[in-house]
Order: C-alpha cells, then sequence, then structure tokens
C-alpha cells in the first residue's frame, strides 16, 4: 500500500528589501531603478520603450518616483507595463530619511493678483496645501478658483496649468480681449424665462444644456485623485459636453465609464502621432467606447515655450496615460493615409528647455496636411471637429471640407505661438471676411473666458458654444467634482443673469446687434487680397487764379502826369 505523494504547500518568501542607499546607486542607463508605492523596480530594459523617453525615466533613476508618477497614470497602468521579473522587492522604510517640503521654485507664475502665502506643510503626490482650504461656497466667480489653485496646487502642477508660451501676450489677451466689447441691453423686454439648451453637432443632434463645454485639458489628476473622471461626472450633472484630452491622466476607458448616463456625449481630442498605428489603435478603442466626436488638435504641431513649466525640475519623468497604454496596445502596423507622416530629421536641434509640457508632445507628428483627413475618417465614422483655427482663411476651407463637422477658434491657450490672435479676434475676422462659415458649419470659440458675459458676447458673434479649460481645473483642484459643478454653476448662473440684462429669452435671439465691436474693429486683421470697395478719389485741387495785370495809369487822364512826361 504506497501513500499518495502530494506537493508541499508554497510558503510565501518575504520580499527582499532594499536600502534607500543602495537603490540611489543604480542610476545609470546600464541599471536603473526606481522606487514606486514603496516597491523598488529595475526599469533597465524598459528604458527604449518608454513613450516619453528614456530621459524621462532617468532623470528620477535611483529615487522614489511615486510623486511624479502618480498623479498622471492611471491606478493598474504599473501593472500592465511592467512584469514580475521588474519587481526586485521592497524598500526598507527606516532607511529613507526624513525630507522637508521643497519651496516652490523662483519666478513661480503668478495670477498678477497678489501672492498668496503657502505655509510649509507636508505635500502628498497630488496636492500642495489644503489645511485652510476655503469652503466651496466662498467661491463666487472664477478668478476666486484661480487664487484658491495657486495656494493649493503644488508647484509642478500650478506651473503646468498656468503657463503660457514666451512672454503670455496671448494668454492675457485671450482674457483682456472681452472687456473692450461692450454689450448694448435693451429694456420693456418679458425675461421671466430664459432658456439657455442647444443642440451641437446638426444632424448629431447632441444636446446641452448651456452653451459651454469643457475644452481638453491634460493631466487633470495633478489637481485631484479623481482627475477626468471627476469632470466626467460633473459635466453630466450639468449637462455639457467634456472633451477629454489626448494627454489623460486617466485611461479614456476609466473616463467613459464615469459618465452619468450612456447618452452623455463625450468628445475626444486626439493628437495624431508619427506612428500612425498607434493613433488607429487610440481611435478603434474611442468609437467602440462611445464617444460622440473627435477633435483634432491642430494649433500645437510642436510644444511652444513654456518658461514657467522649464523652470520646475523633475518634470521630465512624466507620461500620459493614453501614450502609454497606446504604447502597449498597438504593436503592429497598419495602412498608412497616402502621405504617412515621418519623424523630424534626425539633424533638427534638441530643445534646450525641458517641461511636462514638451514632454506631453513625445511622438507627435508636426506633418499633417488637408489630405490626412481622408486617413481619419477611414478611421472613425465620428464628427470630426478641428481645434485651433487662428484665420479666416482656413476657417474659410475648413467650411469647404465635407469631412468638417465644426472648428473650435483657439490658440491652445496661449499656449503656443505668442503674439498669435485671441479666439474672439478670429471670430471677429470671420465675421469681415468669410460670414457664411457661420452658416456652413458650427463654430466654436475657446480660450479667455472668465463670465458668463464672455460667452454671451461670443454667441452673439456667432459662436455656437465655448469652452473653458484650466478654470474647470482650477475648479477641481481641492474641491474635486464638486468643485467643477460649482464653476459650470456659476457661469450659468452668469449667463442667464446676462440674457435677462440683455433683454433675451433665448440663445436663439443672441445677435451682432446685442454688442458694440468698435474698439476691436481697427485690430482685426486687413486681408489685402480682400476685394475692397476703391477708395474716393482725391478731391480736386484748384489751380489758384492767375494774378490780374498790374494797373498802368492813363496820362490821357491826368495832365500833371503828362506834363512831368
Amino acid at each position: 500500500m504506497t501513500a499518495d505523494i502530494m506537493d508541499p504547500p508554497v510558503i510565501p518568501q518575504p520580499e527582499k528589501k532594499f536600502d534607500v542607499a543602495e537603490v540611489a546607486k543604480h542610476n545609470t542607463p546600464e541599471s536603473c531603478w526606481v522606487i514606486l508605492y514603496g516597491k523598488v523596480y529595475d526599469v533597465t530594459d524598459f528604458l527604449p520603450s518608454h513613450p516619453g523617453g528614456s530621459k524621462a525615466i532617468l532623470t528620477l533613476a535611483g529615487t522614489d518616483a511615486t510623486a511624479d508618477y502618480d498623479p498622471i497614470h492611471p491606478p493598474g497602468l504599473l501593472e500592465q507595463t511592467l512584469t514580475s521579473k521588474h519587481l526586485l522587492g521592497e524598500i526598507n522604510v527606516t532607511t529613507i530619511p526624513h525630507q522637508l517640503p521643497v519651496p516652490p521654485p523662483p519666478n513661480t507664475p503668478t495670477t498678477g493678483l497678489t501672492p498668496i502665502a503657502v505655509p510649509v506643510l507636508t505635500e502628498n503626490p497630488i496636492l500642495g496645501h489644503t489645511h485652510d482650504l476655503p469652503p466651496l461656497t466662498s467661491q463666487l466667480n472664477l478668478e476666486d478658483f484661480t487664487l484658491t489653485a495657486q495656494k493649493i496646487l503644488t508647484p509642478k502642477a500650478w506651473a503646468y496649468y498656468f503657463s503660457a508660451a514666451d512672454d503670455l501676450h496671448t494668454k492675457t489677451l485671450n482674457n483682456t480681449a472681452y472687456t473692450s466689447l461692450l454689450l448694448r441691453p435693451r429694456i420693456f423686454r418679458n425675461v421671466e424665462h430664459v432658456d439657455t439648451t442647444l443642440t451641437l453637432l446638426g444632424e448629431a443632434k447632441q444636446p446641452s444644456a448651456l452653451p459651454l463645454f469643457i475644452s481638453p485639458a491634460a493631466m487633470a489628476r495633478l489637481a485631484h485623485p479623481s482627475g477626468e473622471s471627476g469632470i466626467a461626472h460633473a459635466c453630466g450633472k450639468a449637462g455639457i459636453v467634456q472633451i477629454v484630452s489626448n494627454n489623460a491622466s486617466q485611461t479614456f476607458e476609466a473616463i467613459a465609464a464615469a459618465k452619468i448616463a450612456p447618452t452623455q456625449p463625450q468628445w475626444f481630442q486626439l493628437y495624431v502621432q508619427t506612428t500612425l498605428a498607434k493613433s488607429e489603435a487610440v481611435l478603434k478603442r474611442v468609437n467602440e467606447l462611445g464617444y460622440t466626436a473627435i477633435v483634432l488638435t491642430l494649433d500645437a504641431p510642436t510644444p511652444g515655450k513654456r518658461e514657467a513649466d522649464e523652470r520646475v525640475k523633475n518634470l521630465q519623468g512624466t507620461t500620459s496615460a493614453v501614450h502609454a497604454a497606446s504604447s502597449s496596445s498597438s504593436s503592429s502596423t497598419s495602412p498608412s493615409p497616402s502621405e504617412t507622416p515621418s519623424p523630424a530629421p534626425a539633424s533638427a536641434p534638441a530643445p534646450t528647455g525641458e517641461g511636462l509640457g514638451r514632454a506631453l508632445f513625445a511622438g507627435t507628428s508636426p506633418t499633417l496636411t488637408w489630405a490626412d483627413l481622408t486617413w481619419l475618417r477611414q478611421h472613425t465614422p465620428l464628427p470630426i471637429i478641428l481645434k485651433g483655427i487662428q484665420t479666416h482663411d482656413d476657417a474659410l476651407l475648413a467650411s469647404q471640407n465635407p469631412l468638417v463637422s465644426g472648428i473650435i477658434l483657439s490658440n491652445h491657450g496661449g499656449r503656443a505661438l505668442d503674439t498669435a490672435p485671441p479666439a474672439i479676434y478670429t471670430l471677429l475676422e470671420i465675421r469681415k471676411y468669410c460670414p457664411e462659415v457661420l452658416q456652413k458649419i458650427e463654430v466654436y470659440v475657446d480660450g479667455g473666458i472668465k463670465r458668463g458675459t464672455d460667452v454671451i458676447k461670443a454667441l452673439c458673434l456667432g459662436a455656437k458654444a465655448v469652452g473653458i479649460g484650466r478654470a474647470a481645473l482650477f475648479g477641481l483642484a481641492g474641491y474635486g467634482e464638486a468643485g467643477v459643478g460649482r464653476v459650470i454653476e456659476i457661469l450659468r448662473e452668469e449667463i442667464e443673469t446676462c440674457m435677462r440684462l440683455l433683454g433675451v429669452n433665448s440663445l436663439n435671439e443672441l445677435g451682432p446687434q446685442y454688442v458694440n465691436t468698435s474698439a476691436l474693429d481697427l485690430l482685426i486683421y486687413k486681408d489685402p487680397n480682400f476685394p475692397y470697395p476703391p477708395p474716393p478719389p482725391p478731391p480736386a485741387i484748384e489751380e489758384p487764379s492767375p494774378l490780374p495785370p498790374p494797373l498802368v495809369p492813363d496820362v490821357e487822364e491826368f495832365p500833371p502826369l503828362k506834363a512831368k512826361l
């Protein structure tokens, strides 16, 4: 009789522990270790395939990268990207030195108002100092949220959100341009009831409770752990559209799942990658997830020079959830359009500055042309909206293209080309040279919206709806979904108040008769090819009358004179 032989039970072995000093030795391309959530990983063989480039990881090699990694990567991505062979063990917490918080770097951008003194407290990986977060009800306008965000966000998050290109001229003008437009209110109108609802994208008939949408804003988890999902939930409750950023800090599966109802419209922003297979994989997922439009961003084929962002250290160790997911899910190639985007020449000079904004542009194609819209249509049935129109010339071309359903007048929040025109200037330019565009396709504006009156002014001049970006992120900071909801509610109240004081009951009644643009008319671009009426002829210059001949006295009439002669 033989006894059954059973395998001995597997006893889990304790993970090996590493001292901080040991991890710090592995900070080279040949041996690159990082600490994430108390675990030690050897990522040496992952360096070449990192979507943001090897430099992004090497900047944090030998250190605890959790604070840089966590806010901009979705839960589960680490396990999808690295395998058990990369996990070396745990960090010995007793060897971690006490680290004092690092004060904000010099030249940290401000709002132009009185800087807020921030006490030195320990920071978590996402938010800075939240001990004295004002009550949400005390936030009365969008500028209040900006001041609060400046106070509680980490220096890295604040610099990334607030920064703009070069000297911030365009960013500043985005805000101030609306104040140059004056409203023309009418009286004796019954304005007990006002209706702010509308339908977007024509035949697609996507409803919106307000002429407002959330513009694509990357890295929302830098503001709050709920990130883009929190924005999605707030938009669903308010009944407005959210445009999900291509560089979101959560997967767009998670963001789509955060909708409060299957019919909630969500648009997706697309940056086309130099490797088209990655963008095609993204489009396939977006189509299947129920997004309702594609917003193709065109105003930033290369990153602008955002100096405030570049001044903050250790921003290279970042990439987006979408980039990372796309990299792991699109290893195969697929047919390319006739003009396949290709990487920039190897001889092109490398950028001298670094920052989160520049890192997120890794792999973005700078070679798109109008012909690539055919490629895009081959990979999505969704309405196509072009974001980044800054001249009436391009607006006219877009309106003549049957593949285009709408355009967003935008200068990338002033973050791309400094001294580019504000969207409201471009809207006035369209009205001046090609007003038929406003009848052919839907025109939206983005950038600089601070008040409900700004929204109404844009609508009076022909915009269908307007977008806000930073305002949603600043509302998210500290307050999460409730803060975004409060931002939307403030604008709703201001829009309704403006409509009543203007004397209108619905958005359809708004028109140019309600706004005085005289202060901006002379600043709008003058097209030398536009068929202006011929100038009036100059007034005729009358030739002066000839002087009469000198009078010669008749000597016959003056006898004394005759006697002298």
